[in-house]
């Protein structure tokens, strides 16, 4: 081991994916299909974009080509800045927070050896999403413009020194980031400002109302136009030369200039930072080993506050528990200011929706729009379920068997589990459906229905989530995202959408029926009223079933585990 290149630090790597791959697990399969089918569709869909805007430029000569270039340096510029975020994140987990370096550190290893073969994994892993999508991008503008064998070959070669350059940066920021404070906060910092950053991002972007180019009268003058596209286009940046080398190839020449840049300042960014870890990786490696603080979840107002609930002093322990660990957990409350940007987003999208333009049909598409609504708070509502209260049970981890031979019932341990998860999604539910269907200005009466709806809804689709959950519990997990991409997460989303799918359709078409009498300003008719009646029935009695069957199957599932 002493004496092999550092790629022999990679076989384990390759060893666990290959005995992983060998031992499958229930699921496997369907899981591979299902988001290899969704990989595949938004490959194709990002080849068939670029390939017809390509097309289409063709036509515009000098015009078209500008555009190319100046959208390569875009695509490219883009991608620059994910990289270089993902190259910190990611050093932080390969080159401090690996469990396997507490061998590898303390093992007759060269610290050359040990820094390549963790910078070759950070590499891959920050940098196989960005080659992911720009496999069909620039695969979909070669085949448009039939480019040679050159271009392809300068794709490739412009590809892996620009995905170096930005991950090498980020691994030094890391290193300078764990010397000064310890490693698990300082990831917990990087989340934060991630997150941050994403939510003003969607945030931006809504707010500037991009469908209102579509007006042509407030479309800019076509010079300040393009002034602006290519102000932030710099020929410093590493995306400005992977641009120039790949339009190079595709105008069937080669670009030494960029293309040198790109190789030298990779060579010279992987040099100096194997010399920064060399000088400074074990002392903050050290400092990576330090318990996780949890100063926050010591304040006495969260047992104050459990003590004020109207529950036995067993259910307050279980989810004064759960509130603690996950408040401990940075990478799980912190989704919340996502998902809160993405709220707001929702709404927004009702404020300023302008059905006005259609008066004889504003009324008619309101109301469609109701429940279309009805089904997208359901959807959140599923997608938030089965991130946040399916891992719920799985969350106990190794520590699940003091809860299971502590004298509490398996019954009281999931019902705390389920209304846990409940109280905020249901309130979550509720806002999303109430204040849209007001900004919308639906009818009164689909208002009402909605909120009823959603509220039978929220109690179906949380207690189905709970309830499979705990009948496939993975205690082995790494982190809860992937409890929720695992079999049992993806069989709830299925039968989660069926479940939204059927109450929408036993809703819908009784609510159509009264809104159409009452516009026509008469009577239902008995057979009718009977019709609404039972589908009326029929959903609350699914929302029942689909609550109450998961529950009783999990409290079983869970009393007969060994």
């Amino acid at each position: 081991m002493t004496g092999q290149p550092f790629p022999y630090l990679l076989l384990p790597t390759f060893w666990a994916a290959r005995n992983r791959a060998r031992r499958r697990e229930p699921g496997d399969s369907a899981r591979m299909m299902l988001f290899g089918g969704i990989g595949v569709g938004v490959a194709v869909a990002i080849f068939a974009v670029v390939f017809w805007l390509t097309w289409q430029l063709d036509y515009y000569e000098e015009l078209g080509d500008y555009l190319i270039r100046l959208g390569l340096s875009w695509l490219f510029l883009t991608f620059l800045s994910f990289l270089s975020f993902s190259g910190i994140v990611t050093a932080l987990s390969t080159f401090f927070l690996s469990e396997d370096l507490r061998l590898l550190v303390a093992a007759p290893v060269a610290p050359a050896r040990l820094f390549y073969s963790c910078f070759a994994k950070t590499v891959a892993q920050a940098s196989w999403m960005v080659a992911t999508f720009l496999a069909p991008v620039l695969l979909a503008l070669g085949i448009a413009r039939c480019a040679g064998p050159l271009y392809y070959a300068a794709g490739l070669l412009s590809l892996i020194p620009f995905v170096v350059i930005p991950v090498a940066l980020g691994s030094m920021v890391t290193l300078l980031l764990v010397n000064v404070f310890p490693a698990r906060r300082a990831r917990d910092v990087l989340m934060l400002m991630g997150l941050l950053f994403a939510v003003s991002l969607v945030m931006m972007l809504r707010f500037l109302r991009p469908e209102r180019l579509l007006d042509v009268q407030t479309l800019p003058d076509i010079t300040a136009f393009f002034a602006t596209l290519q102000s932030p286009v710099t020929p410093l940046l590493p995306s400005f030369w992977a641009g120039e080398t790949v339009f190079s190839g595709l105008q069937g020449g080669v670009d030494w200039l960029h293309a040198g840049a790109l190789w030298t300042t990779a060579l010279a960014f992987t040099v100096i930072a194997r010399a920064a870890f060399g000088r400074y990786y074990f002392s903050g490696w050290s400092k990576a080993q330090e318990a996780r603080k949890a100063r926050f979840t010591r304040l006495r107002a969260l047992d104050t506050l459990a003590r004020s609930l109207p529950v036995r002093p067993r259910g307050r322990s279980l989810l004064l528990k759960d509130v603690k660990v996950f408040l401990r957990d940075t990478t799980q409350w912190s989704q919340l200011l996502l998902l809160l940007a993405l709220v707001l987003v929702y709404l927004y999208n009702f404020r300023v929706l302008d059905l006005e333009r259609i008066p004889y049909m504003g009324a008619m598409v309101k109301n469609v729009y109701a429940f279309v609504n009805l089904a997208m708070a359901s959807f959140v509502l599923s997608a938030v379920a089965v991130r946040f209260v399916f891992p719920a049970v799985s969350a106990e981890g190794p520590a699940f068997w003091i809860i299971r031979s502590a004298p509490v019932p398996m019954r009281s341990f999931l019902w705390s589990k389920f209304w846990t998860g409940l109280v905020p999604i249901l309130v979550l539910s509720e806002a999303l459906t109430v204040v849209s269907n007001r900004f919308l200005g639906a009818d009164p009466f689909l208002r009402v229905l909605g909120a009823v709806a959603i509220f039978f809804m929220s109690f179906a689709l949380v207690g189905l989530a709970t309830g499979m959950g705990a009948q496939h519990p993975r205690f082995n997990a790494e982190n809860t995202t992937q409890v929720a991409g695992s079999y049992g997460g993806i069989a709830f989303m299925v039968l989660a959408v069926l479940y939204i799918l059927a109450m929408i359709a036993l809703l819908a078409w009784p609510s159509s029926l009264y809104l159409w009498h009452r516009f026509r300003e008469d009577s239902v008719p008995a057979l009718d009223q009977a019709w609404m009646v039972l589908c009326g029935l029929l959903a609350l009695g699914l929302s029942a079933a689909t609550f109450w069957a998961p529950m009783q199957k999990g409290i079983r599932s869970l009393e007969e585990m060994g």
